[in-house]
């Protein structure tokens, strides 16, 4: 059997992250501040996201850097960058939502129930929010969100496999992230006749992001594993690595959650 040493080692690569993650920010989206700092985007898209607002004046076209009218491709292109990077790096508690599930799936038909049903959740609510037919408020979804966060990560800590109620779970789990998603999508402000185009390119901007998340987690946790079989192969994964990132994600979700409500 490999040294103790070793395995808490190796835990702790993947547990600095998740702690970095988490000290940096207590809020879900600090500011979603696309047009800030170095890596921002492009000065012309952001002047032309600044000039929309859907809660006065007339709204004007998107532009692009040329100064003309965005089509219905280039709006679903800029729309698709703007909906990854709410996620990464912004999205941190989608991010931390989306291990905690991955953390619970010994198999990767669970990770697809799982991931599938929050997929098609928070479309749902994030297509009904946006098109204005829901009005969430912040001061109840994102409190909620990180409560969910919390419930999937204590959860695995408390069940070795994936229950049956879990899928269920995290598609109820899923329309709440939507809501997220959606009262920042609705802070853009969209302009007639580039809603849908904008609506589904930020939708699957996120879905990249998710996956990216995903095959990134997949990809270390295969290392993990092999690297933490003793000579019999019995696996110390759960115990060196996802109980003690469950742990952090929850207490995480914990923190975030009664700092949200009481903030």
């Amino acid at each position: 059997m490999k040294p103790v040493f070793d395995r808490g080692l190796l835990a702790g690569t993947v547990l600095l992250p998740i702690l970095l993650l988490a000290g940096g920010s207590v809020s879900a989206h600090p500011e979603d501040e696309f047009c800030m700092g170095a890596d921002g985007l492009d000065p012309a898209l952001c002047r032309a996201l600044e000039e929309l607002d859907s809660r006065t004046g007339d709204l004007k076209p998107l532009v692009d850097e040329s100064g003309l009218e965005r089509g219905v491709w280039s709006t679903f292109g800029l729309y698709v960058t703007i909906g990854v990077r709410h996620i990464l790096p912004d999205g941190s508690d989608h991010i931390l939502f989306v291990l905690a599930i991955f953390l619970a799936s010994t198999r990767f038909k669970a990770l697809i129930w799982q991931i599938s049903a929050f997929t098609v959740a928070h479309t749902v609510t994030l297509a009904l929010a946006a098109s204005g037919v829901i009005s969430p408020s912040a001061d109840v979804v994102e409190p909620l969100i990180a409560f969910t966060i919390a419930f999937v990560a204590i959860e695995n800590l408390a069940f070795r496999e994936m229950t049956r109620w879990r899928p269920p779970v995290v598609f109820g789990f899923g329309l709440i992230h939507g809501l997220g998603f959606a009262g920042f999508f609705g802070e853009l402000g969209l302009p007639p006749g580039q809603f849908w185009s904008a609506l589904i390119g930020f939708n699957l901007g996120v879905e990249i992001g998710q996956l990216s998340v995903i095959l990134v987690a997949a990809i270390l946790g295969a290392l993990l594993r092999r690297r933490l079989a003793d000579k019999e192969g019995r696996q110390q994964y759960r115990y060196a690595v996802a109980l003690p990132a469950s742990l952090a994600i929850g207490l995480t979700g914990l923190w975030w959650g009664v700092t949200r409500l009481i903030g």
